[in-house]
């Protein structure tokens, strides 16, 4: 069994930001797969189906985003998921709007939502997809850049990174993370 996990903040505002991206590549994944995400538990909303024959859980975590780890831990806990089939999907200031970036382990860097999961997962032990949404002309305006709202040509360049990172949790799950990677990561 697999846990996706997209991270971002779940009030609606903040539903069409770069720091949502994580929630709309699960939501992707939910559309293609027919699973729906409406069951509640651990702090999160989550639905189960089955991608390429594997069991899946989609989780939204519905904490703040530097909180995402409490409801992510309460998962692989309950359903006893080994961290090389947590895949956690999040927006990443370091990789252009477009782009994706998967890794099988690695640091939190500078996302507070990646920060929690790894702090209450104990490990930096997991498969993770970057989705890229660059990085603002001011450093200093990081908290506007990520959570301000994003105009419709803008967010049509991101929309082509929830594609590829969607199609690259499918990879993952099919193919196995070094594949992905081989394909995605080009």
């Amino acid at each position: 069994m697999y846990l996706i996990v997209g991270l971002g903040n779940p009030e609606a505002e903040y539903a069409r930001t770069r720091h949502n991206m994580g929630v709309d590549v699960v939501n992707e994944i939910a559309d293609k797969y027919k699973i729906a995400i409406s069951r509640e538990k651990f702090e999160g909303l989550y639905g189960s189906g089955e991608i390429e024959g594997e069991k899946v859980v989609l989780l939204k975590p519905q904490t703040f985003m530097n909180l995402s780890g409490d409801s992510v831990v309460e998962f692989v806990n309950f359903y006893k998921i080994e961290l090389d089939k947590v895949i956690v999907v999040y927006d990443d200031i370091d990789t252009e709007p477009g782009k994706i970036r998967i890794r099988t382990k690695g640091g939190p860097g500078t996302h507070n939502g990646m920060k929690s999961v790894c702090f209450r997962l104990g490990s930096e032990e997991f498969p993770r997809v970057r989705v890229g949404i660059g990085m603002p002309e001011f450093k200093n305006d990081l908290i506007n850049y990520v959570i301000g709202n994003i105009k419709d040509e803008e967010y049509d360049v991101l929309k082509e990174g929830i594609n590829k990172a969607a199609d690259a949790v499918v990879s993952i799950i099919k193919d196995g993370i070094d594949n992905a990677m081989n394909k995605y990561n080009a």
